[in-house]
């Protein structure tokens, strides 16, 4: 599910279902690396979006956790131990980060959660065609990772 308000409807009822929490991680910079930085959040952006659709009715796509690419790492860390506490106090067993930012694989176990890193692909002068094979060759790998974490492998 995303986050809509017309999605939380189906939430409600099927609550119990719904055990997962899907996070982008999209950095903002407007100094330096624009373009790069952008290119990571579309990305993610798009992989999330897909990654909902997979497992609608079990996982809820939230906004991403945006942060500023200089913002030192401690204060990310705060910020996110926070989303992470609302998230469990409201029922939430599982919390996946989506990030294409490598340098949240140095902080990976202060997550509660399961940090998924996907390099950069950048999609802006790919064909139609081939950005939808790109992105299910991606969703092949997530699939997998994701539910034999949900089974406790």
């Amino acid at each position: 599910m995303k986050w809509q308000a017309s999605e939380m409807d189906t939430y409600l009822q099927a609550k119990e279902y719904v055990d997962t929490a899907i996070i982008p991680l999209i950095p903002l910079s407007w100094q330096k690396e624009v373009k790069s930085t952008v290119a990571m959040g579309e990305f993610i952006s798009i992989i999330a979006l897909e990654v909902e659709k997979q497992f609608h009715g079990r996982v809820v796509q939230f906004p991403p956790f945006t942060y500023l690419r200089v913002e030192d790492s401690s204060t990310r860390i705060s910020r996110i131990q926070s989303w992470q506490e609302e998230l469990r106090a409201g029922g939430i067993s599982h919390v996946v980060y989506l990030t294409s930012d490598g340098e949240w694989k140095s902080v990976e176990g202060q997550l509660d959660g399961m940090l998924l890193w996907l390099p950069t692909i950048p999609l802006e002068n790919i064909e139609a065609s081939y950005k939808r094979d790109v992105i299910a060759d991606q969703l092949k790998q997530l699939i997998p990772i994701m539910t034999n974490k949900w089974q406790g492998r």
